[in-house]
């Protein structure tokens, strides 16, 4: 029996089509449709839609539904349509009539709205500790090597001298910028849509502003037309920042795998991150990182994926969205296994301290004589011609000692500061103000 259903019954064929794997992607979200149940059942009573005996009992019954969900042990039922309906038939179960009394006021569009607002807010908190922690080992890794020089590319020709400092600290400092995009999209996520029903409010005089205290959400989604306009577009958004972080460990992924060549040789995987070959017996291949390009690479599609879904409806709900869950709802998983897998191997990978002892990388020393020319008072025009023409005549001799100390350079790595950009962004989040409000609803 459906919440909606009366005397009709739906066809099976139709049953089908229509629920789809809702059952089963219903689950990530069962836990937080009780936390926005026992905010919302907080407020009915405050304003006299519950007895005030009933709610200690309502609460009860579903701290005791949160505890079963938190265990993996939420089961929805054959017959029973999605998770809202999974909660209220346990607790009707229970209670009785008290337990129909938990949808005043509310529909089930609010109600998965702010069950995946829940979801996804502690997710991107799940998402921004693992980009902290792989930062963290990038900049480990840069300061440990940041002595030690490596060709820098430009068309994929040896260019100029660069370091493994460089190397490891610009991916921390692109996660740091990653990071801005991730915070933009939990503060999108940390509002409040539950009182917006259906779309168009509700004549019970709900007190929005008490539910959005009791679930530690920042503000409401004030007018209740934008409130159901946001689903889909928070997911967008949301895709749009784990897209982003994706980007950065798919190019890290990318120079990993080449750069552990032998044609390269300039890193070396542990031995037991690598894989082997069925017929091949020296082979040791960097599987774990090419593995995480393309599941990364597949994250940054997402975004689009969203919006060919979303993008030509108009305000409203409507059926399509619940395809959005399909692809939103496993993404955090995804991103945070490519991110520790890159945690793990990025901490324990070694660099090759003598790759400039290969005279193939002698002309990358070029731009440092032209400078070293100019600084001494020849204009760089006629130092540039002076060194290309001895390039030309094989008599360049390069000085590999470099001597760079500007701001971000090989000498002046900046890391203190980068690393201070990616605190005072963590600082921002806010992330322990959402725990106390979370464990203070689900306190005994």
């Amino acid at each position: 029996m459906k919440l909606w259903e009366k005397t009709t019954k739906v066809a099976e064929e139709i049953d089908r089509f229509t629920v789809g794997n809702d059952r089963e992607l219903d689950l990530y979200l069962a836990k937080y449709d009780v936390l926005g149940s026992i905010a919302h059942i907080t407020m009915l009573e405050s304003i006299g839609l519950l007895e005030k005996e009933e709610l200690p009992m309502l609460k009860k019954e579903l701290k005791e539904i949160y505890a079963v969900a938190e265990r993996g042990d939420f089961v929805i039922e054959d017959g029973i349509e999605d998770v809202h309906s999974q909660v209220e038939l346990m607790l009707t179960r229970r209670l009785g009539d008290v337990g129909k009394k938990i949808h005043s006021g509310r529909s089930r569009n609010d109600q998965v709205l702010v069950d995946l607002k829940l979801f996804t807010r502690a997710r991107i908190a799940d998402v921004a500790q693992a980009v902290r922690s792989l930062f963290e080992k990038l900049q480990a890794q840069s300061e440990r090597y940041k002595e030690v020089l490596m060709p820098g590319y430009t068309h994929l020709q040896v260019a100029m001298p660069s370091s493994f400092g460089l190397w490891f600290g610009a991916y921390a400092e692109s996660l740091a910028d990653d990071m801005l995009l991730l915070e933009a999209a939990w503060r999108m996520t940390n509002r409040n849509p539950l009182g917006s029903a259906a779309g168009y409010g509700s004549s019970f005089p709900l007190d929005r502003e008490m539910t959005t205290r009791l679930l530690g959400f920042d503000s409401p989604d004030y007018n209740v037309v934008y409130a159901q306009m946001g689903r889909g577009k928070n997911e967008r958004n949301v895709a749009f920042a784990l897209a982003g972080i994706a980007g950065t460990v798919a190019k890290l992924a990318f120079d990993a795998c080449m750069f552990n060549s032998q044609n390269f040789g300039f890193v070396k995987l542990p031995d037991e991150c690598t894989t082997g070959s069925s017929i091949m017996p020296h082979k040791k291949n960097p599987d774990v990182f090419e593995l995480i390009r393309a599941r990364c690479n597949k994250l940054q599609a997402l975004p689009q994926q969203i919006t060919l879904i979303m993008n030509n409806l108009p305000c409203g709900y409507f059926r399509d969205l619940q395809e959005i869950k399909e692809v939103f709802l496993p993404a955090f998983d995804q991103l945070i296994s490519c991110l520790d897998m890159a945690s793990y191997i990025v901490e324990r990978m070694t660099v090759n301290r003598h790759i400039l002892d290969d005279p193939r990388y002698d002309l990358m020393f070029s731009v440092e004589e032209v400078n070293r020319l100019a600084a001494a008072g020849m204009p760089f025009r006629d130092a540039y011609r002076k060194v290309g023409l001895d390039i030309e005549k094989n008599c360049f001799v390069p000085d590999k000692n470099i001597r760079h100390t500007h701001c971000g350079s090989i000498g002046n790595l900046c890391n203190g500061e980068v690393a201070r950009l990616m605190q005072q962004t963590w600082d921002r989040f806010g992330f322990e103000q959402i725990r106390r409000a979370e464990a203070k609803l689900l306190e005994p």
